[in-house]
């Protein structure tokens, strides 16, 4: 009896950790979000742009590398990163001066592409980009204040 408690116990354990992963690229419910994210303030310039090239060919001009958020409306991750790290003043201004900023929605009009040009598979993806777009730094999943600094640092000195 002890083993089906057992078995039953980690089957219970392995569904909600697979419902909570955010390594899922299909939403539990979309319906859900409610809330967009030009709604919060950014202090990290995020280019507009609905195709990657023209910001390949600004980091050239500008000597700049590119820094890309892969994310989708209904991730959990990518919204706490939006409430926590894109609006904190220090790093949107570090990020500013040395980065391309680009939030690109992995599941809509042209993110559906890029995202399969880089093979993504869970959100966010964070990515660090030279100006041919070759990857110089990646990462899956949310990165917080000192991991993305660290991760910036690195992308630069490979520059």
């Amino acid at each position: 009896m002890s083993t089906v408690k057992n078995q039953s116990f980690l089957f219970l354990f392995l569904l909600i950790f697979s419902v909570l992963s955010c390594k899922s690229v299909k939403p539990v419910s979309p319906e859900s979000n409610t809330e967009t994210s030009s709604a919060i303030p950014f202090t990290f310039d995020f280019a507009e742009s609905e195709k990657l090239t023209p910001l390949l060919d600004q980091a050239l001009a500008e000597k700049k590398l590119i820094f890309v958020d892969f994310y989708a409306d209904w991730c959990l991750p990518c919204k706490m990163m939006e409430k926590d790290v894109f609006v904190d003043k220090e790093l949107g201004t570090y990020f500013n001066t040395h980065f391309i900023n680009y939030k690109v929605d992995a599941e809509k009009g042209n993110g559906v592409n890029l995202a399969q040009i880089f093979n993504i598979k869970a959100y966010p993806t964070l990515l660090f980009l030279n100006e041919k777009g070759q990857v110089l730094e990646r990462k899956e999943g949310a990165a917080y204040h000192s991991e993305l600094k660290a991760m910036a640092r690195r992308a630069l000195a490979k520059q």
